[in-house]
């Protein structure tokens, strides 16, 4: 199935332009696009992607199709959804391949679907197309069916790629020699960095980052009351008198002790509000790093009796910090069918560890029936936080870091490309070198929890970085500019 998606964003230019410390941006911005307008007069911007619904390229779309409307761009976000969950399967395994993870063999069933659902698509999608029109494709799912377009109809095409490695590996190897016949059409791609960039794309492709809207509701910057009310309503505390919002139709769930799942204000409110905090938020994947970073934690509580190096401020944090690993309801994915399984082994791991410091993890699935009240937990979780953790073992970027740095909360990241793309150790926050190393990443933590001025300076670096390099105006800027580039290529003057 085929459909048009309203990118919908209630943020104007002019809203931006009222902020204060965004308005000199804002100005360059649309002085940028009017430069760029007359080669885009008469085109449309076609972008293509699997899902409308949870993180990642569908949470980067509405922004940045919304903001090139404004301009005078004329965008369209078209979902390319199937029903079959062999294909999702497969380009679930492109995913993990791409990462470096997983069984190369890729055979000739595999060529014969992934093909058969292209030209699928590509007949669905070629309505909603004219000649001279710029089609941009995000990731493995419907590279092919950009693929196919281009051959047959007079477009410019695009294939912007969120993931990557840094190296090539068998899998790597596997996943890019399946792709590449996939690869040629296409007049350009984009990545994230420049170690992504594969042999079939070389000498045709740019580096964009993603970036954060600074308004979005995930984003913007909370009151006492809004932070509070919204934990409130998602059931993650338990409030003490009554509350200006209702309760959110979906709460929070947590993880209880014997398997099931319940208000995460259960067994015991988990003190988010006065405790130390460090918190986890990405999709339930194996590639996340999850079960070496709770397994770090346990190494930190259990080291602690046995320390004697410690001063009393410092003893008294570790002993109270708690950890928080949340992600998405993963039935609500629909481009994930890897999510599920993933929690599982997450919920097994917890059941496995000593009772007494089960009781100072909380995993948590966060509700996505409503994109705002979603984004609303996770922009509290992380401002209710001490030290926000990214533990990837493979990151195309990481908006789940950009975030946190923007809200000028500590972060501990991993060595993974996207994050090093975002964080300079030292001045942004502290990265392991192996996030699968559980003596490392207690480690960190320790030097991060010890020390509170040291978490406050990466914190407000970290916030100039995002101001500098990672907001929607500067990626909505390298779009036009590439766009622009683009068509001038495809079609010459004269």
């Amino acid at each position: 199935m085929v459909h048009v998606v309203e990118p919908r964003h209630p943020v104007s230019l002019a809203d931006y332009e009222s902020v204060a410390p965004l308005s000199a941006t804002v100005r360059n911005l649309r002085q940028e696009a009017e430069s760029r307008l007359p080669v885009l007069d008469g085109r449309r911007v076609v972008m293509v992607n699997s899902t409308s619904h949870g993180g990642g390229v569908a949470e980067l779309l509405p922004p940045l199709l919304a903001l090139m409307r404004e301009l005078g761009v004329d965008a369209q976000w078209i979902v390319m959804e199937t029903h079959d969950p062999a294909f999702f399967r497969l380009t679930k395994r492109l995913h993990n391949l791409i990462h470096g993870i997983g069984d190369p063999a890729l055979g000739r069933a595999e060529h014969d679907l992934y093909e058969q659902v292209s030209l699928e698509n590509a007949d669905k999608i070629e309505k909603f197309l004219s000649p001279g029109d710029v089609l941009v494709v995000h990731d493995p799912q419907p590279m092919g069916a950009g693929a196919k377009l281009r051959e047959k109809l007079d477009i410019a095409a695009i294939w912007r790629c969120h993931i990557g490695l840094d190296r090539a590996t068998p899998q790597t190897r596997a996943a890019w020699d399946f792709l590449e016949g996939y690869a040629e059409p296409y007049d350009h791609a984009v990545f994230t960095a420049p170690e992504y960039i594969p042999t079939c794309f070389a000498g045709r492709a740019s580096i964009i980052h993603p970036a954060i809207d600074p308004l979005s509701y995930k984003n913007r910057n909370l009151s006492v009351h809004e932070l509070v009310g919204t934990l409130a309503n998602a059931a993650l505390i338990k409030p003490w008198g009554p509350v200006m919002t209702p309760p959110f139709a979906e709460p929070a769930e947590r993880l209880q002790p014997g398997g099931s799942w319940a208000p995460a204000t259960e067994p015991e409110d988990f003190g988010l509000l006065f405790r130390p905090i460090v918190t986890q938020i990405s999709r339930w994947d194996r590639l996340k790093g999850f079960v070496p970073l709770m397994e770090g934690f346990i190494a930190l509580k259990q080291d602690l009796e046995a320390r004697t190096d410690l001063s009393d401020e410092h003893r008294h944090m570790l002993q109270l910090v708690r950890l928080v690993l949340a992600g998405p309801d993963p039935t609500s994915i629909d481009d994930d069918p890897e999510g599920k399984e993933v929690l599982a082994e997450l919920c097994a791991a917890y059941e496995a560890m000593p009772p007494q410091i089960q009781s100072d993890v909380a995993i948590v699935s966060l509700p996505m029936a409503s994109k705002k009240n979603n984004a609303l937990i996770v922009n509290a979780l992380q401002r209710c936080s001490d030290v926000v953790v990214q533990n990837s073992l493979q990151e195309g970027f990481g908006l789940t870091v950009t975030e946190p740095m923007w809200k000028g909360t500590a972060l501990m990241g991993s060595s993974a490309v996207g994050i090093r793309q975002q964080i300079r150790p030292g001045l942004d926050g502290l990265l392991v070198k192996d996030a699968e190393d559980a003596g490392e990443i207690a480690k960190t933590l320790d030097t991060l929890l010890r020390d509170r001025s040291k978490r406050v300076a990466l914190g407000r670096s970290a916030q100039q970085r995002v101001y500098d390099q990672f907001l929607v105006f500067t990626q909505v800027q390298r779009w036009l500019e590439l766009l622009t580039n683009t068509i001038s290529a495809r079609w010459p003057a004269g």
